[in-house]
């Protein structure tokens, strides 16, 4: 008798997962790994204590907020060595793609003989809408877990390469990556181009994001801030973000606003908008990473989609 162990993406889902008719222990993978700095070794001291400075510094996560919450599930993770099968819960996202490859990354390392294999929302019907595990109904949960992926070893070593890519201090190698259309990661590509548009752009500073907040504050004239960030999230394509990365954005460009009630961009903001002026030294922060990058050493030209080296 083969047994079970699922991964999730996060706690909502993990709560739906309980209420249908799966077997297996239930793991959650508690992270936002697309945001701070992050290191290769999954899982090791220096990776953890890089991770909590981060959280701690940018969320005001507590220390037992973190040991109850993200390191005590890591450690039911650890302790789960007898399953033979494993399967990945994970979304179309930027947020769940990144978390999935710093999962699989461990797994190569730790989990060398298990079948593992992958459940991954996305496009599910006709329409352009991507969807989210807990946006499916029950029966269509059971119909993608029934067609689950299983990974093959080279699946599972190009997910580890390019986690060590992500962890690297040049995003330059990642928009070099030949082929993802070789390997059954679906949305990967559309994640990894999300994430290289994370770099501030050279035109006026901003990232893709960061212009889209300002972009969306103009056109949509918002009534409060929770407004704009409800905004925002409807049509974040690839990006996955949640309230918190927002409001933490936001207060990074508060400058640009005159207002927040109702949402305004000031002068400055207009004209940064409209590429009239640039931002990128008044953002500009030396300990900002993107995985193992630091953001402000890089730009992205819209131009070419590239990225270039400052």
């Amino acid at each position: 008798m083969k047994s079970l162990l699922h991964i999730t993406n996060g706690d909502s889902f993990t709560e739906r997962l309980k209420t249908l008719p799966f077997k297996g222990d239930i793991v959650t993978w508690r992270e936002m790994l697309c945001e701070g700095k992050t290191l290769s070794s999954v899982g090791s001291e220096s990776f953890w204590k890089t991770r909590f400075e981060f959280l701690n510094k940018n969320y005001r996560i507590s220390k037992s907020w973190f040991v109850e919450k993200t390191l005590k599930e890591y450690r039911s993770l650890c302790s789960h060595k007898q399953q033979d099968q494993i399967v990945l819960w994970f979304e179309y996202d930027l947020f769940c793609q990144i978390n999935m490859l710093a999962v699989l990354s461990w797994l190569k390392t730790y989990r060398r003989h298990a079948e593992i294999s992958l459940v991954c929302s996305g496009k599910e019907d006709n329409t352009e809408r991507l969807y989210g595990l807990n946006d499916l109904s029950d029966e269509q949960l059971t119909e993608i877990y029934e067609r689950r992926i299983i990974l093959s070893q080279d699946d599972i070593e190009y997910a580890d390469y390019v986690w060590q890519l992500y962890c690297s201090d040049n995003p330059m190698r990642l928009e070099n990556l030949a082929d993802f259309d070789s390997f059954q990661f679906k949305y990967l590509s559309e994640a990894i181009k999300a994430h290289l548009q994370r770099f501030p752009t050279i035109k006026n500073g901003l990232n893709a994001v960061e212009n889209t907040v300002l972009g969306v504050a103009r056109e949509q004239k918002p009534k409060s801030k929770r407004d704009l960030i409800g905004k925002i999230l409807q049509n974040q394509g690839f990006y996955g973000f949640g309230d918190s990365q927002y409001e933490r954005m936001i207060t990074t460009l508060k400058p640009l606003f005159s207002s927040f009630n109702p949402v305004r961009l000031s002068t400055k903001g207009k004209a940064i908008l409209e590429k009239r002026e640039n931002y990128y030294s008044q953002l500009r922060d030396e300990d900002y990473y993107l995985g193992g990058a630091l953001k402000y050493n890089f730009l992205y030209n819209t131009e070419t989609n590239r990225i270039l080296k400052l």
